[in-house]
């Protein structure tokens, strides 16, 4: 498949935003089936190894890499909030020469459902992690990666979200030992993972349906359109939410129309990004509810909450900034340069804030509030 993520403006990108997420990123290796394998652990600064804390796995896509997910896919700055760790494991190579994960495509050989497994024992070995709170996402290939967890490996896992992604034909029969919560986002002009399905891909509505009916949700899904807050991005939001499932769970979907083969509200945009919902936000506040059992005590059954929203505009921009806050928590923000230094701070005690740029040089600024990042650019 093409690959859609590697790009030169991105490359560039996620060496320099690195110093912005300066907590400790771990670069470890495990042997399985005499295979060295590699993956990058992120343990935000407020862990602490006295409380078990949440883990989300963030498998990146064929052809792409731990690295790259970890940026493009970025769960960081809301772990720094929340207080879980990240891990983004690494693919081995395919009988092509291309990076991936064993979800049934090709010839592989490669058992990554036991190296999951065993990547799970290692960092539960090494950190207090709630073995009850163990989730599973990932872009496209990691998409379909986390669907096989479900399927193989439900036992550990407490929930998945694709995004991008879809389930291999030939799933059936997937019987998980509990009810699954699955959430998918999806775009309808994806060229990569076809929304209608392709000789590899489950069309997403059949896919979807299938969750709707193993978990015994209701047959008819709550509705909601997201505000198009971003009208230059090409594309809108429709959620889906069959509620009510066994256990308390719901199945969902984000359908983005007119999205391509992207993550919607990453910081490397490219091509129909979607910028009206952050896809790692909305997994999080997905995963968040769940644990093993189905619906934590502690979270409600609703899932249409007011979103924390930030928008910038104009961007690009040729000085002056304006940023509108909706539903908020926190209005403070950083902008910072490519080379990760800080350049202006502020706080906004309304509902809308001006930043300005005119004094600095053209080029990419980022800027970072509470768990939302944008990329600015000043020309």
């Amino acid at each position: 498949m093409k690959n859609l993520l590697i790009f030169s403006t991105a490359l560039v990108l996620l060496c320099c935003v690195n110093q912005i997420f300066a907590q400790q990123t771990i670069n470890g290796t495990i042997m399985h089936d005499n295979l060295e394998r590699e993956y990058i652990l992120y343990v935000p600064a407020n862990y602490d190894a006295s409380n078990s804390v949440p883990l989300v796995i963030n498998f990146h896509g064929y052809t792409s890499n731990a690295q790259q997910q970890m940026f493009y896919g970025d769960f960081r700055p809301i772990a720094d909030q929340a207080g879980f760790l990240v891990v983004q494991p690494q693919g081995t190579l395919d009988n092509t020469g291309t990076t991936h994960f064993n979800v049934g495509w090709g010839q592989s050989t490669v058992d990554d459902v036991g190296f999951t497994s065993a990547l799970l024992d290692t960092l539960a070995a090494e950190y207090a992690i709630n073995m009850e709170r163990v989730y599973s996402t990932g872009m496209s290939n990691g998409g379909f990666m986390s669907y096989l967890l479900a399927c193989e490996l439900s036992d550990r896992i407490a929930a998945i979200a694709s995004v991008t992604g879809s389930m291999t034909p030939n799933f059936i029969p997937c019987t998980p030992n509990h009810p699954m919560p699955v959430l998918e986002i999806h775009g309808t002009e994806d060229e990569t993972v076809p929304y209608e399905g392709a000789i590899f891909a489950t069309d997403i509505d059949e896919v979807v349906q299938h969750w709707v009916k193993f978990n015994n949700c209701d047959e008819e899904p709550m509705f909601e359109e997201i505000e198009d807050f971003n009208t230059s991005d090409m594309s809108t939001v429709e959620h889906y939410v069959y509620e009510n499932g066994d256990n308390d769970v719901n199945t969902e979907l984000f359908k983005i129309i007119g999205g391509g083969h992207t993550w919607p509200g990453t910081a490397f945009a490219f091509g129909s990004t979607n910028q009206d919902i952050n896809a790692s936000e909305e997994v999080w506040k997905f995963f968040d509810r769940y644990d093993i059992n189905g619906l934590r005590e502690t979270t409600s059954a609703s899932t249409f909450v007011p979103r924390s929203v930030v928008e910038a505009f104009p961007n690009p921009s040729s000085g002056v900034v304006n940023l509108k806050f909706e539903n908020a928590a926190y209005r403070n923000y950083t902008i910072y340069s490519l080379v990760g230094e800080p350049i202006l701070e502020g706080i906004s005690n309304a509902d809308q804030a001006a930043i300005d740029l005119s004094e600095y040089p053209q080029g990419v600024y980022i800027f970072k509030s509470e768990n939302k990042v944008i990329r600015l650019v000043k020309f």
